[in-house]
């Protein structure tokens, strides 16, 4: 790995239509076109989830053009070839994913699910920004590992460290 080049990174959800898409959003903006971030899941909605939506508007995210989408588009010869495949649901994780082109290095990075909690609306949202955050520190840590000097076996490592322990720092 050099940083003299852009990375493509793939975040997958179930549906790719909340915690997948705000960490494409988070990545694209704190890689500062180090990465090409992307999203995908592997049962697509098709529609973004309002609240999801709401909060990147309020961090002032650029929303026009993010959909949901299959993790097919990123199987196919046509593809971006990944660098990074980060799984951010369990469901997600438990599946049999595509052979990805590139050979990318992957990691599960479990966020709770923001749109199946129950409660009023403010609680809801308080889920969503909880997931935001979450996401917003480990892709914070991601972005500042010395990816030029770090062997991969030991940048495997300090990825599953960052899903694994980043709630102990955030």
């Amino acid at each position: 790995m050099t940083n003299d080049r852009t990375y493509n990174v793939l975040f997958l959800c179930h549906a790719n239509s909340a915690r997948s898409i705000m960490a494409e959003c988070i990545l694209q903006r704190l890689g500062q076109g180090r990465f090409n971030a992307h999203s995908a899941g592997n049962a697509p909605s098709g529609t973004l989830h309002p609240y999801a939506l709401d909060l990147l508007r309020q961090q002032n995210f650029v929303v026009d053009g993010l959909r949901s989408k299959s993790w097919d588009e990123f199987a196919g010869p046509e593809a971006p070839k990944m660098d990074f495949v980060f799984t951010v649901c369990d469901d997600t994780a438990n599946e049999t994913c595509p052979v990805w082109p590139g050979a990318p290095i992957a990691a599960h990075w479990p966020i709770a699910d923001p749109v199946s909690v129950p409660g009023t609306e403010a609680e809801k949202r308080f889920a969503f920004a909880e997931s935001f955050r979450q996401l917003n520190t480990r892709i914070s840590i991601f972005v500042n590992l010395p990816l030029r000097t770090i062997d991969d076996l030991a940048l495997r490592q300090r990825l599953s460290d960052i899903g694994a322990k980043s709630h102990e720092i955030a």
